[in-house]
């Protein structure tokens, strides 16, 4: 499932410009600039970074994620032996800080329907999720610069004899502080209709002003354009 996203070498893993771009796009429907192959400062989204190790790693019933870096096209990534906490590095600097308590899974069905529906659900996050959510407190992001930046992740699983959970959003929140705040999205994993589960994506976002519709009506428009145009074939 992966495998198009990634370049394995000898003792680390990279992930180019193309690569990125198309995951962003193909996968998790993300058309945040910031993973066009052609941007100025290119970075590969950190739910590619989060499905490697899902992928490599295998499903435990309790996950951390906190990113700490930015990946780009000449990021050289280190993915150390499984442990139950440990950092994915490049070089000497931390990219990716994962814990993880519980058993563990490797069965495949269950990696590659968790990375699929989780992938989903944070890539339609913006703008039809956050631009309400901050709305309702009559603010919003800074149109020319929006800093929504990737925080932290949790999932929680009851078990892990499971093999296709399905996820539906829950109760999201945001609280500011002058011109930063903190996004925190919810879900519930499900398994034949039954609740299996929990998880939590924590973003930061900074630039915050006053909220105006007509701004944020252009800024939908331009967003919804610009997906219509790059969506790939």
């Amino acid at each position: 499932m992966l495998s198009p996203y990634f370049q394995q070498h000898a003792d680390y893993v990279s992930i180019s410009r193309e690569q990125g771009c198309r995951f962003a796009k193909c996968v998790a429907d993300d058309y945040n600039p910031l993973h066009d192959k052609d941007a100025k400062k290119f970075c590969a989204p950190g739910d590619l970074l989060f499905s490697l190790v899902l992928d490599r790693y295998g499903i435990s019933e309790r996950m951390e994620f906190t990113f700490a870096g930015m990946v780009d096209e000449n990021t050289k990534l280190n993915f150390p032996q499984g442990d139950d906490e440990f950092d994915v590095t490049n070089g000497d600097k931390v990219i990716l800080k994962v814990k993880r308590e519980g058993k563990t899974s490797k069965c495949p069905t269950l990696t590659n329907s968790l990375i699929k529906n989780y992938v989903e659900f944070s890539g339609a996050a913006f703008p039809h999720v956050i631009i309400p959510l901050m709305g309702k407190q009559e603010v919003m992001i800074n149109p020319a610069r929006p800093m929504v930046i990737y925080e932290s992740m949790i999932i929680n699983l009851d078990n892990i004899d499971i093999q296709e959970p399905t996820l539906e959003f829950a109760e999201p929140s945001f609280e500011y502080a002058g011109k930063r705040g903190k996004i925190t999205l919810r879900f519930n994993l499900l398994e034949n209709g039954e609740k299996v589960g929990f998880g939590e994506k924590h973003m930061v976002v900074s630039g915050i002003r006053e909220y105006c519709q007509a701004t944020v009506d252009d800024l939908i428009a331009f967003y919804n354009d610009r997906k219509a145009t790059l969506k790939p074939a």
